[in-house]
């Protein structure tokens, strides 16, 4: 994610909740595929699942020797999970130092087998050699609030090791823009290139406090239109568009492919989906809160991920704005397995199985897969498809499936 915020007074309190929902989407259901909806093919059973639970799982890391690399952020650790064993050993341990995290949150791919680590405790993100020694770490916020912050908490890394994030737009005191960016960082030097642009979601805005101590707080509004998007790893960017629901390539010379529109049955909202909806803020752990300090002119910037898991009343939930039927798709990450194939969640009625359309490179849809309710692709290696699902108590299982040809 990035967050953009604008010239300020030399002190000030900025605090910014950015809520990640999973259940988060954008459009109308489409009209113009001639095949209209198709048949959803179950991935089968897991042919590997590990024993024990995680807090929160945003992404895995599949390793040569087969064993993947799991963030966990509210169990404050990082593990070398074993899933054929059913062990797991934890990397580093929690603290400031350069072989710890306060709370690491994701991992991801570098060249030459390195691996990227997102610290949020610690505001950084820190490179893993192969061993699984730390190595170089920086900042994941570059620039001054009073004329730019870009907050580069990953949402995508490519092949080169770039790290690709979203600008949400907009400022303090500023009109909050339609659409948002997708911005390719340099490690590093932490450049930034935009590469894309998206539909954001609707969210309301509230602010208290005075000039030298000002909140402000961002909530999406539930099932908003939005577009959703990944990256592959030559750096080409997928976009899922709410408008028809259609899917287009963006290519790293900047051409552009688009596929067919696809149709979908709507599905009305009513209780239960809303009660879904609140929920479904587990999946990732809740939502990342960043908050920027200003005192005479000194900067600090501090993150961290909780508050998952909402049980809203019902009176909650109707204090909210809904529109009348849920979006074709989420509008969270966008996964590019590896036959260069994109992976869209579909909205599906409350409590029923999970569904992903699969589109190819010219952006037509070439597959429709099941999982269990409650379950969620979270990466793809050479050994299949990785898979976390909450249980009842919100409580994240790793599982691993063949991957469909």
């Amino acid at each position: 994610m990035v967050r953009s915020v604008p010239r300020r007074a030399a002190t000030a309190l900025l605090i910014l909740s950015v809520v990640t929902l999973a259940a988060c989407g954008g459009g109308d259901a489409a009209s113009g595929d001639s095949g209209g909806d198709v048949g959803a093919v179950s991935l089968g059973a897991p042919v590997a699942s590990f024993p024990q639970d995680f807090g929160a799982i945003q992404t895995v890391l599949e390793r040569p020797d087969g064993s993947v690399l799991v963030a966990d952020p509210l169990g404050g650790a990082l593990y070398s999970v074993d899933l054929s064993s059913g062990t797991r050993e934890q990397i580093g341990q929690e603290g400031q130092g350069p072989q710890e995290y306060q709370q690491p949150d994701a991992v991801w791919a570098l060249p030459g087998d390195s691996i990227l680590l997102i610290d949020l405790g610690n505001g950084r993100m820190v490179s893993l050699g192969p061993d699984l020694e730390f190595g170089p770490t920086g900042p994941l916020s570059t620039g001054d609030p009073r004329s730019g912050l870009t907050i580069a908490i990953p949402q995508a890394v490519d092949g080169n090791g770039d790290v690709y994030v979203r600008s949400m737009g907009g400022g303090m005191g500023a009109a909050r823009p339609d659409s948002g960016a997708v911005l390719r960082v340099t490690r590093g030097t932490l450049s930034v290139d935009t590469v894309a642009m998206f539909k954001l979601p609707e969210v309301t805005v509230t602010e208290s406090g005075s000039a030298n101590d000002r909140n402000v707080s961002m909530s999406v509004i539930p099932l908003s239109p939005q577009d959703a998007w990944g990256v592959a790893p030559d750096g080409s960017i997928v976009l899922a568009r709410s408008g028809d629901y259609h899917v287009e390539w963006i290519a790293p010379d900047g051409s552009i492919v688009s596929g067919s529109p696809v149709r979908v049955e709507s599905v009305s909202i009513g209780i239960d989906e809303k009660r879904e909806w609140a929920r479904s803020q587990a999946e990732t752990g809740g939502g990342i809160s960043i908050q920027v300090m200003m005192d005479n002119g000194a900067l600090t910037t501090s993150f961290g991920r909780g508050g998952g898991g909402a049980n809203a009343e019902d009176e909650e939930l109707d204090q909210y704005t809904w529109p009348d039927v849920k979006p074709p798709f989420y509008g969270t990450r966008i996964i590019v397995d590896p036959q260069d194939r994109a992976w869209v969640r579909r909205h599906v009625d409350a409590g029923q199985p999970t569904l992903y359309d699969v589109f190819d490179r010219q952006g037509e849809r070439v597959a429709t897969y099941e999982l269990p309710f409650r379950s969620r692709v979270v990466s793809f290696g050479a050994s299949g498809v990785y898979v976390a699902s909450l249980d009842d108590f919100d409580l994240n299982y790793l599982h691993r499936y063949t991957m469909p040809m």
